[in-house]
């Protein structure tokens, strides 16, 4: 608990209105997607830069950590409050400053939700293409510390590749600007991308310069169905080698069609045991061309069913099918661990048949879906936490899940990011050197270890 006079000061620095210590308040900001809970000691919401250097000196002197949050999407407790303390909230801070028609850039604050943002680049005929599944409620500011990705990445890139600047507020509370508005900077070290994906250990960002690029003219979406997920896997490599590079390269194993089938009303043939959802963007005569070209290649593929969307109506509904499947796990059991592997392209199917086993060698559902243009695998172990030795068996399959990517040349997160959740396995993947380099990076930037403790490497 903090002590009076430390909640005072708070209050004078951000106004009494946006600190709060009532258990109500507190249990609002003690989750996030993990399902994992942690009361801080008071939660506030600063209104700039400023005040947040304030909190951030006097969190330094007194030696209270501070947990920096945006919406609380995340799926590996990085906004989490592990050691109570400070909660801070971003989301007022959620001014779009500027969009430079021009210099195709747009400066922002860390609290803009990312659809609001797209939607409002997209009115000037621009585009700002990271779009992950959380886009609808997550903030620009988690996006950035997570270095989100999102179906478009495969043509588009991550988070990190659109970020041109930042003005971030150290652990001591001095506030820096990184980068620029240049397409160019070679200027010291790239500060900008060691933020992008630090999960609010090293900073915490209060404006963003971002790259914006023209809107495409039109896009295309089409859902194929597969009587295998080596047929898909081919699929994707066959697009890949004829040199087409869609916007969207999305797969449902045959464990999620089934949720799919069990859950909803939508039709779908029992030949089939995976999906491709395949979109392409751009001139509007090269996307036909593309599509054409597509459905021709995968055709001898073990292809049992085709939609093309001709209207955008269309495309809603092929899309529906994609958004189903996370509310449809929830009828196999209540609670789910959903882990973000990556592994190279050609791996896929062999990953899926690797996570198959590990499911049925310890008799629990785990369903696979993510993004196949990338290899980025999102595999939900479903439990029932109630159950006597659930979590046991959960436990075991993640880690067996994680050294079967990393077998396969991958990583265990391709864009959830590490936060508590993965900080047990981190060396499986990290070797002690590169480990030993990164904590000494933290700790040059925060000696006193109060911004984000318990993130990455549970120190």
């Amino acid at each position: 608990m903090l002590q009076p006079r430390i909640v005072e000061i708070l209050k004078d620095i951000v106004g009494k209105e946006n600190v709060s210590t009532d258990k109500s308040d507190l249990i609002c900001y003690s989750y996030d997607a993990t399902q994992q809970k942690f009361l801080p000691d008071a939660v506030v919401h600063p209104g700039n830069a400023q005040e947040i250097s304030l909190i951030l000196k006097m969190a330094n002197s007194e030696g209270i950590p501070v947990f920096p949050r945006g919406a609380g999407s995340g799926f590996s407790g990085g906004s989490l409050p592990v050691r109570g303390g400070i909660s801070l909230v971003t989301t007022r801070m959620d001014r779009i400053l500027r969009i430079d028609e021009d210099n195709l850039v747009a400066e922002v604050e860390p609290g803009v939700v990312t659809e609001q943002f797209q939607q409002a680049v997209e009115k000037v005929g621009l585009f700002y293409p990271p779009d992950p599944a959380s886009l609808k409620f997550s903030t620009l500011g988690g996006n950035v510390a997570e270095c989100a990705g999102g179906p478009r990445c495969v043509k588009y890139g991550v988070t990190k590749d659109y970020i041109l600047g930042l003005e971030v507020v150290t652990p001591k509370g001095d506030i820096i600007r990184t980068g620029g508005e240049t397409m160019k900077g070679v200027v010291g070290y790239d500060l900008t991308k060691l933020m992008c994906g630090s999960e609010g250990t090293l900073g915490v960002i209060t404006k963003i310069i971002i790259k914006l690029l023209p809107k495409p003219e039109a896009k295309k979406t089409m859902l194929v169905l597969f009587n295998s997920i080596d047929g898909a896997a081919q699929g994707v490599s066959a697009i890949t080698r004829a040199k087409i590079i869609p916007t969207t390269l999305e797969f449902m194993d045959s464990s999620t069609l089934e949720c799919v089938r069990q859950a909803t009303g939508l039709k779908i043939p029992e030949a089939a045991k995976a999906v491709l959802i395949i979109e392409v963007d751009g001139d509007r005569d090269l996307i036909e061309r593309q599509s054409e070209r597509i459905l021709e290649i995968i055709q001898p593929l073990g292809v049992v069913e085709t939609q093309v969307a001709r209207t955008p109506a269309e495309s809603e509904d092929i899309w529906k099918v994609r958004r189903s499947v996370s509310p449809s796990l929830r009828k196999v059991n209540p609670d789910k661990f959903n882990e973000d592997i990556c592994v190279p392209r050609s791996r896929v199917p062999d990953m899926i048949r690797a996570v198959e086993k590990i499911g049925q060698r310890h008799q629990i559902p785990i369903v696979s879906f993510g993004h196949a243009g990338d290899g980025n695998i999102h595999v939900n172990i479903l439990i029932d936490r109630s159950a006597p030795g659930e979590m046991e068996k959960a436990d075991h399959a993640i880690k067996e899940v994680f050294a079967e990517a990393l077998s396969m040349g991958g990583t265990m997160s391709g864009e959830h990011g590490v936060g508590n959740t993965k900080a047990p396995y981190i060396s499986m993947e990290l070797d002690p050197a590169a480990t030993e380099y990164m904590k000494a990076v933290k700790r040059a930037l925060d000696p006193k270890n109060i911004l984000n403790p318990g993130k990455i490497f549970l120190e």
